[in-house]
């Protein structure tokens, strides 16, 4: 079905080239996005005090979605803050650096762990994993936290995230659409998935050593400082015995929580809760045996940092993201249903609209479900779009005479590596929270990567379809 675009897709297209020149001259983008959510709902409602009421609801909402990550990233910080101040963060780590030992050592093993682990259980509780065990070693081995956030994106979010061939969530969606078996999206992914995985890493790599040796990237750029201040001179608050028990137990318990996730087939949310209420008990056990009498006190302290530091990250995020959400099932939430009946969402009906302009052949139609998949993701859930791609993929598929799973699969990588969480801010947040950096300069490192791999990966499509 075909939707006529009407002023609100061309103010929404408008506003997001808006954001990304925005982004890209390393502007804020806070007030561009509240002038487009303004906008949006002034054009749609024709009412001023709904207008200005929807930019609230905006926040309202993009807070609401986004709030069960903050709740994570915060407590993970807390207890990354307990461990430090205790000590137990220098013994857990010792036994890694003899493994890893520079900064390229660093970025492919926390690159290949993170996808291990996000095949299995997928990134957000990955990210928690790794981040809280492998940060500090990476650190000490001289890769900048941008680094480490780029590994555990790029592998996670990315390679792990659109093959998905464990959990299988993304080829359902796109083969159920597409109307074939999801063995066969799953087959026609697997050199795309790697085509992808490998030229973006590599690439990635190649210009972060680049910027390391130059000196335009150090290993302290883009930190973002937590509000956690050591004491200076502060007596020894656990005994050697006692950082060595906490420094065993802490992995063991996530190594317990990775064994309830197979066994009880824990994954998404249900997964990120269970490491998330795992890490509290860890800082409640390790804050009451350290402080003991000031333990009640210094657990409120803990979380208090934890969850000004997530909000400190996330505050940025919180507009753009209100406006993006304006794209998809957000807007009849935010402003009300005024989109035309056969409206399937302003991002959707744009990949729709753009299917039907262009002609048919195999290297158009490829080109073609990599645009609809990227603009798909805008939205910064990577999943929401992904039967759309399957759709055009049908659409294009029949019309050449064949490449349905190839092209079904193109659109769902292109889709979950711009949505799903490598290039959309607030999709990227878990790494970048966990790394304690910009997640905008995160966005920024991961664009061009991102960009030729998703260039390579189209034509490779091109000769397979």
């Amino acid at each position: 079905m075909i939707v006529e675009l009407t002023a609100l897709h061309w103010i929404y297209v408008v506003f997001i080239a808006l954001i990304i020149g925005f982004m890209v001259m390393r502007r804020d983008t806070t007030i561009v996005c509240i002038a487009g959510i303004f906008l949006i709902a002034i054009t749609a409602t024709g009412s001023l005090s709904h207008s200005i009421s929807s930019i609230f609801n905006s926040f309202s909402y993009a807070i609401t979605e986004l709030l069960s990550t903050i709740l994570v990233i915060s407590i993970i910080v807390a207890m990354s803050n307990t461990l430090t101040s205790t000590g137990i963060n220098a013994v857990m780590i010792s036994p890694f650096r003899k493994l890893i030992r520079n900064p390229t050592l660093a970025y492919w093993t926390i690159g290949i762990l993170m996808m291990v682990i996000s095949w299995f259980f997928w990134p957000s509780p990955a990210v928690a994993l790794i981040g809280a065990v492998l940060l500090p070693v990476a650190y000490e081995a001289g890769l900048p936290a941008l680094g480490t956030a780029m590994a555990m994106n790029l592998f996670g979010h990315g390679i792990a995230l659109s093959g998905d061939f464990v959990i299988q969530a993304a080829p359902k969606l796109t083969s159920d659409a597409a109307g074939i078996p999801i063995q066969d999206v799953i087959n026609a992914s697997v050199p795309l998935v790697f085509t992808m995985g490998i030229v973006t890493t590599v690439a990635a790599y190649f210009f972060l050593r680049r910027d390391m040796k130059r000196g335009v990237l150090k290993i302290t750029d883009s930190v973002i400082q937590d509000t956690h201040v050591e004491e200076i001179n502060q007596p020894e608050l656990l005994s050697v015995a006692q950082k060595r028990f906490f420094a065993i137990l802490v992995p063991l318990l996530f190594a317990a929580d990775v064994a309830a996730m197979t066994m009880l087939d824990l994954t998404g949310g249900d997964a990120t809760a269970l490491i998330g209420g795992t890490s509290i008990l860890i800082l409640l056990l390790i804050t009451l045996t350290s402080h003991k009498n000031k333990g009640l006190e210094k657990t409120t302290q803990y979380l208090i940092e934890g969850f000004t530091f997530g909000f400190k990250v996330f505050g940025p995020v919180i507009p753009i993201a209100a406006f993006f959400y304006l794209g998809d099932t957000g807007f009849g939430k935010i402003i009300g249903d005024f989109l035309p009946k056969a409206s399937q969402g302003i991002v959707n009906d744009l990949g729709v609209a753009l299917a039907n302009v262009v002609p048919l052949s195999k290297e158009v139609g490829a080109v073609t479900l990599t645009a609809v998949g990227a603009i798909t993701g805008l939205d910064g859930s990577g999943f929401s779009g992904i039967s759309l791609a399957g759709s055009v993929a049908a659409l294009f598929g029949a019309a050449i005479g064949k490449g349905i799973a190839t092209l079904t699969a193109l659109g769902q990588i292109a889709a979950i590596w711009v949505g799903g969480g490598v290039l959309v801010p607030w999709a990227l947040i878990p790494a970048a929270a966990i790394c304690k950096v910009d997640p905008f300069d995160l966005a920024r490192r991961n664009l061009v990567p991102v960009c030729i791999g998703l260039v390579v990966t189209t034509i490779v499509a091109m000769f397979l379809i």
